[in-house]
């Protein structure tokens, strides 16, 4: 096990400028594109966020592929690995299936193809972005169904259409969550099938940890916007402690190596912190990489703290990826 808490990563006096200066960019960013909460519906969080925010960068080399799914067809996004000294020409060193964050409610496969690149290429690791279905549409279980379909399919497939069988799963945010839940489900019948899991700052407890019940002025996400997105998600609150929906509760036994990333600013930090010391009593393999002042999003920050957190989060991933 290799997990450590280091205190001073929580210390205000380590928190470089550089870093609280993007988080002010952050919320002034978001608040600009409509980022306000309660939001009317979704589906007008969505319009103003796409309405005001910049077109999102489209990578050249991504395509999609669909996976049957019964009454419905999964768009998956692939980025393949450029070859390189990483990537030999005979392939990926192995498949990530990656789940993107926003709250089950917002967001999608396709709005990140620039992290999904550097995954790719700083990995050697093919990249497949499930574009699962979001709530409040299709709630609780249909987006985290799409995704354990999708892993599924991939561990039938992926040697045949990627050119290797190894899989790796991750995410960001409610992406994180969605990723653990697929793993959670994944290893109990195929202990094999995952080498490894990345989850950034995620929600693992949507009855809320002491943190986001704490985050009435958090900087980009706050205890009132929390509920809002777990009211769309889970719309009978009686059902949040299910470890099928917060996975902090779940038996943690059997996942393979995991590396969490949080910012010490983020209103989900506990959520993060309290599943690292689950997966450590659970035997998990596990390595923490904390940002200090960090927030919700802090992988984004081009700022040295932020982008050499990033940095060990794929030299996890490359490891396992390859060993």
């Amino acid at each position: 096990m290799s997990a450590r808490i280091d205190a001073q990563v929580f210390d205000q006096g380590r928190v470089s400028q550089a870093v609280l200066d993007f988080n002010a960019a952050l919320v002034s960013g978001m608040a600009s594109v409509g980022w306000a909460f309660p939001p009317p519906s979704a589906a007008a969080l969505r319009d103003a966020l796409a309405a005001g925010g910049p077109a999102p960068y489209v990578s050249p080399a991504a395509r999609t592929i669909t996976v049957p799914a019964g009454t419905h067809e999964i768009p998956v996004r692939i980025i393949g690995a450029p070859v390189s000294a990483t990537v030999p020409a005979t392939g990926p060193t192995a498949v990530f299936v990656h789940v993107h964050g926003g709250g089950w409610t917002i967001g999608s496969a396709a709005g990140q193809d620039a992290a999904l690149e550097r995954i790719a290429a700083s990995t050697g690791m093919t990249v497949a972005s499930v574009d699962y279905r979001l709530a409040p549409e299709h709630p609780y279980p249909a987006g985290l169904d799409d995704c354990e379909r999708v892993t599924r399919w991939l561990i039938e497939h992926a040697a045949a259409e990627f050119g290797t069988g190894r899989l790796l799963i991750g995410g960001e945010s409610a992406g994180a969550n969605l990723a653990l839940c697929t793993a959670l489900r994944v290893v109990r019948d195929q202990p094999d099938a995952l080498r490894g899991a990345a989850l950034y700052y995620g929600n693992y407890d949507v009855t809320m940890t002491p943190s986001q019940r704490q985050a009435e002025s958090g900087f980009l996400i706050t205890t009132g916007s929390l509920a809002w997105f777990y009211d769309q998600y889970v719309p009978e609150a009686s059902r949040r402690d299910d470890p099928d929906i917060s996975p902090l509760y779940a038996d943690l036994r059997g996942l393979p190596p995991v590396v969490l990333a949080v910012g010490t600013h983020d209103s989900l930090v506990d959520d993060t912190m309290f599943l690292a010391s689950r997966l450590l009593a659970a035997g998990v393999d596990t390595e923490l990489v904390v940002v200090p002042g960090g927030e919700h999003a802090f992988d984004m920050a081009p700022v040295p703290e932020c982008q050499e957190a990033v940095a060990a989060v794929d030299a996890f991933l490359a490891k396992h990826a390859a060993g």
